[in-house]
């Protein structure tokens, strides 16, 4: 057992690591430049024969992190930020795991709970309709017993939204989605909780609409209560 001990598990790559860190090593090279235009996923999949699926996922994640930008006309662009810049960001996303993993829950709390406090005190009527309408997506998934994790995003960015910060939003976009994946992949919200889930969200949600914001505080602190006692 003492021997044992000493050898360490084995991690392989996932595909989705992989194409990040190719498009790293092109930006670093100077290959891909701020600016320059990524290949349509359909045939980066064939070029790297492995399923679109990744592909889709990993300009996803970069999307998330701003490290790309998508436009609907014209394509995946890569960011106009320094290299250094790229390099370091792209290296940090590709390590967010272990402690940084707890440091990234820490993050998402402190934000959640000021996102919420400030939707209260500032969303609008099309704040509101805005919110409504992702409560009803996530809703819908939850009911048909589905995975809702982008609708849990969506409903949880839309408060970001009414709090009428920029950058409370924009950290929420860095951290947030892959906190949600990492419960989802170890069944976190299994069982009942997405029901649990619905109901806090709609609690948090007439809390911003009374614009009672140390309620929609407290609810919002409750509802991350499980991601608490997960750290």
């Amino acid at each position: 057992m003492e021997l044992l001990s000493n050898f360490k598990e084995i991690k392989l790559d996932h595909p989705v690591d992989i194409i990040i860190g190719q498009i790293r090593d092109l930006i670093i090279s100077g290959e891909l430049q701020a600016g320059d235009k990524l290949p349509p996923e359909r045939k980066l999949s064939e070029r790297l024969g492995i399923s679109r699926n990744y592909v889709r996922e990993a300009i996803k994640k970069l999307e998330f992190y701003g490290i790309v930008k998508t436009h609907p006309q014209s394509g995946t662009i890569i960011a106009g930020l320094g290299i250094t810049a790229l390099e370091g960001l792209i290296t940090d996303v590709l390590k967010m795991e272990g402690s940084d993993f707890h440091s990234l829950i820490e993050t998402r709390l402190i934000l959640e709970v000021q996102t919420a406090k400030l939707a209260a005190k500032r969303r609008t009527n099309k704040d509101i309709e805005a919110l409504q309408e992702a409560l009803g997506l996530y809703e819908s998934k939850v009911k048909s017993g589905e995975q809702a994790i982008d609708e849990d995003l969506l409903f949880h960015i839309k408060i970001a939204e009414a709090s009428k910060n920029n950058v409370l939003k924009s950290l929420m976009l860095i951290v947030t989605p892959d906190i949600l994946i990492h419960f989802t992949k170890h069944n976190v919200c299994g069982g009942g909780k997405p029901f649990g889930a619905l109901q806090e969200h709609k609690e948090i949600l007439s809390h911003i609409i009374n614009q009672d914001s140390a309620k929609a505080e407290e609810a919002m602190i409750d509802h991350l209560s499980d991601i608490i006692a997960k750290k």
